[in-house]
């Protein structure tokens, strides 16, 4: 008895205190997610900490700053900081920018979008000054659009060239007993690798050093213009390394002078006109973006929707692209009398090629009624491409990893990982001569593998047909470039993949010319889910994943990777690598 009691006494104080705690939570979080009316002070300074995940679209964090779990969670909306800093220039409280920027996560055509509207910001008459311990690569490109460029007397600058780096799944396969069954098309044998080698090709290192090359050498033209040094200089100091510690980015013209914080702010204090003990008014973007008035009303739009993510059938989650959702979001913005143009912005390494082809439809019967514009961010690859062929004018950034234009199908045969590692066999009855063409449970057949091959060509030659009509180029002539090769947008527009070399404020001056707008607003599409749906849903995922580690232990890594090859199971249009250009 007296255990029923305690028992009932504890669970009863349980659901109080969760029902408290939800309370209080949903107290706290309806109090943020009230509409704050910001001010800005005159002679303010919008203080950049860049060091964060790009996104495409923000998602404001509620508990920023407060003690509690989830508050550290941080994340720069790319197309909401250009607004930004297109109403800072203008804004008269606003002096300067003070730029923090060690290692941003982002690849380089997001940060030239930065880095373009730091440039038109200076253009204005105003200041910005770059500061920090240790600048990436990535990191100095941004900073080096800044009027002056601070470094730690004891911190570095890294200026040593790029690199690029792939995973490989051979040796997962041959220790778990699976068997890639591959279907392609084309001369390129790169798409494949990752499946059939534990390490590039000739071929594919070739490719993947005029990719890198190209884009290193728009980096450091700009670096060049910005701190009036010479590109080939730049590239002997890069190519030897000759910047090893600070005093030799001072040496070498990389960075103006080395200071610690106290007199970066007594620089900051002289160009505001304080005292040196005065108070400098910084405003973080968050803030600063909540005191920018909403647009005026126009009865015209440009709808710009938003492909973030691996294509996916479906409704797609954070970081994926839904197939379905997508089309539908296309769809509305084509029958809205109020939307005039659209604006495709894409991020995109592709994905499910059925999907990609549902997206592209829509796009197609849009571009018939209203101007369509695609504006590629750092990857519009395969499936990604897919969705800009359509488009009247492809945008891309220098920096851009574009093309990719081939399909793959991958199956995996896990007869022997079943039978050898867990004892499970299988076997079969069939009416014909197919059994499950999808099936991982045994070996195709011979007659098979013949189906998903024709598969495989049949949607090749559809996916490159489209293209060459987007293109407006013959077939033939878009294979050359095709085969599931990667660009980057310099060399996609002198291959005629790409017209303009140019980012999302270019894209929108297009879109609004073609449809003759001189008033119109811009809103983003589809909606992204608020900040505290993403974290609830992650804190799920967590609890999943502890219990999967607890289960599996060591052979955790061996299942995650398993996960990320299983989503590129049947017949693909991605870029079936991730790079990692650092």
């Amino acid at each position: 008895m007296n255990f029923w009691k305690t028992f009932l006494a504890a669970f009863l104080a349980f659901v109080v205190f969760s029902f408290v705690s939800f309370f209080l939570m949903f107290t706290i979080i309806g109090a943020l997610s009230a509409e704050e009316t910001v001010t800005v002070s005159k002679n303010s300074v919008l203080h950049l900490k860049l060091d964060a995940e790009f996104t495409e679209q923000q998602v404001d964090n509620p508990f920023e700053g407060l003690p509690i779990p989830g508050a550290d969670v941080q994340t720069v909306g790319l197309l909401k900081l250009k607004e930004s800093l297109t109403h800072a220039k203008t804004d008269p409280s606003i002096e300067g920018i003070y730029l923090n920027i060690s290692m941003p996560l982002a690849g380089f055509a997001v940060l030239e979008e930065v880095r373009n509207s730091l440039i038109d910001f200076r253009a204005e008459g105003k200041w910005i000054v770059a500061y920090a311990d240790v600048m990436s690569e990535q990191a100095y490109y941004v900073a080096s659009a800044a009027d002056k460029v601070y470094l730690n007397p004891e911190g570095e600058v890294e200026l040593n060239g790029l690199n690029v780096e792939i995973t490989f799944f051979k040796r997962l396969f041959d220790k778990l007993e699976i068997k890639p069954e591959i279907f392609r098309v084309g001369d390129y044998k790169s798409a494949v690798e990752p499946f059939l080698l534990d390490k590039m090709s000739a071929e594919n290192r070739t490719q993947l050093t005029e990719l890198i090359n190209s884009i290193y050498d728009y980096v450091l033209q700009g670096i060049g213009e910005s701190r009036n040094l010479e590109k080939a200089r730049l590239r002997e100091i890069s190519d030897k390394m000759l910047v090893k510690n600070a005093g030799d980015a001072v040496e070498y013209g990389l960075v103006d002078s080395l200071l610690y914080y106290d007199g970066v702010l007594s620089e900051l204090r002289n160009r505001l006109g304080l005292g040196e003990t005065e108070k400098i008014n910084f405003i973080r973007l968050n803030r600063y973006s909540k005191s920018m008035k909403p647009r005026k009303y126009s009865k015209n739009e440009i709808a710009v929707i938003v492909a973030e993510g691996t294509i996916l059938p479906g409704t797609g989650t954070e970081g994926v692209v839904g197939g379905d959702a997508f089309a539908e979001e296309i769809r509305k913005a084509r029958l809205s009398n109020k939307v005039k143009a659209i604006v495709i912005r894409i991020n995109s390494p592709g994905g499910a090629f059925q999907a990609s082809d549902a997206m592209w439809r829509e796009v197609t019967l849009a571009a018939k009624e209203k101007p369509v514009i695609a504006s590629m961010s750092g990857v519009a690859a395969s499936g990604g491409y897919y969705l800009a062929m359509a488009c009247d004018t492809i945008v891309a950034q220098p920096h851009t990893i574009t093309g990719s234009i081939g399909v793959f199908t991958t199956l995996f045969d896990a007869s022997a990982f079943l039978g050898n590692k867990l004892g499970i066999t299988f076997d079969e009855v069939r009416t014909g001569e197919y059994g499950s063409m999808l099936g991982f449970t045994r070996p195709l057949s011979d007659a098979e593998r013949r189906v998903w091959q024709r598969r495989t060509e049949d949607i090749y030659e559809t996916f490159t047909s489209k293209a060459a009509a987007g293109r407006d180029m013959p077939v033939e002539d878009l294979k050359k470039v095709a085969s599931g090769r990667v660009w980057s947008g310099i060399q996609a527009k002198e291959r005629g993949l790409v017209d303009i070399l140019g980012g999302y404020n270019d894209a929108i001056r297009i879109a609004a010319d073609a449809a003759v707008l001189e008033d119109y607003s811009v809103k983003l599409y589809p909606r992204r889910k608020p900040f505290i749906e993403q974290l609830l849903g992650q804190l799920s995922e967590n609890a999943r994943v502890s219990t999967l580690k607890k289960e599996l232990g060591a052979d955790y890594v061996l299942y995650q990777q398993w996960q990320q090859v299983r989503q590129m199971n049947g017949i693909q249009a991605r870029m079936p690598f991730e790079l990692m250009i650092r």
